[in-house]
């Protein structure tokens, strides 16, 4: 009889998720070690900065495909400042772009078998989202100083409502944070693990042989099919983190 365990690629699908600590530090009691969750962070930052500098050191009149694709990205995100923000947007355009590129490489990077996918964990999708909603916050503060407290209270709200208007409001901005950061998190974390299962499926039908081998073909075209639609995804994903910031950003300048 054909043991099923004994295949190694069928492992659990979240394990793809794990973090696992690489270089154990510990300072002042706390644990700051080094992770595979942390190499590939550093190593999407890297990159993007690489790329920067490599498409502006190559920078020619005609561009070439690498350059042409680098400055598609930089025309995405300066429609998406203008579009939302306006002029007064180009202030905070590194900002967003910033935001924009750390979180289109660290979701394509993920893409590459044995890789790890960082904003496929609510940990770092949340922190990213909660510095940038802190950040925001503070922008606003100092746009407008105490008058920044009456974004919980729209015009022309009859005053014996007031109360529950306010609170509404209130719970409705807190949880921005929380919906821009699940969102990222989600679709990251269920695309990939869809993948592993389809393609531990492939591999236990050709590990089984005889007519299973032919039949393999049907799931491998499906997971081809959803490596493209994850791709299109990781792109998706970049691009509305961003598109919200950029919102957040517009409703505490203009005070909507």
């Amino acid at each position: 009889m054909y043991n099923i365990n004994k295949i190694p690629f069928l492992a659990s699908p979240l394990e793809q998720f794990e973090i696992i600590p690489l270089l154990p530090i510990e300072l002042f009691g706390l644990n700051i070690s080094l992770t595979n969750a942390s190499i590939f962070l550093i190593f999407s930052v890297l990159l993007s900065f690489f790329w920067s500098s490599l498409v502006i050191y190559k920078n020619k009149l005609v561009p070439g495909n690498w350059q042409s694709l680098k400055e598609m990205f930089y025309d995405t995100t300066l429609t998406l400042v203008k579009d939302n923000l306006g002029t007064k947007g180009y202030h905070y355009f590194p900002f967003i772009y910033t935001i924009f590129s750390i979180i289109l490489y660290c979701n394509l990077i993920g893409m590459v078998p044995y890789s790890f996918t960082v904003t496929s964990h609510i940990a770092f999708t949340f922190g990213l989202a909660l510095a940038i909603y802190i950040g925001i916050n503070i922008i606003g503060f100092r746009a407008h100083g105490i008058k920044f407290f009456t974004i919980f209270l729209p015009k022309g709200v009859p005053l014996f409502i007031v109360p529950l208007v306010v609170a509404i409001e209130f719970v409705s901005y807190i949880v921005k944070v929380f919906t821009i950061s699940i969102r990222l998190f989600a679709n990251m974390t269920s695309g990939h693990t869809l993948l592993k299962i389809i393609a531990g499926f492939v591999w236990t039908m050709i590990s089984i042989g005889g007519i299973f081998v032919y039949l393999q073909i049907i799931p491998l075209v499906l997971l081809l099919a959803l490596v493209g639609l994850e791709i299109g995804i990781a792109l998706l994903q970049a691009y509305v983190f961003t598109l919200l910031t950029c919102i957040y950003l517009n409703d505490v300048l203009e005070m909507h």
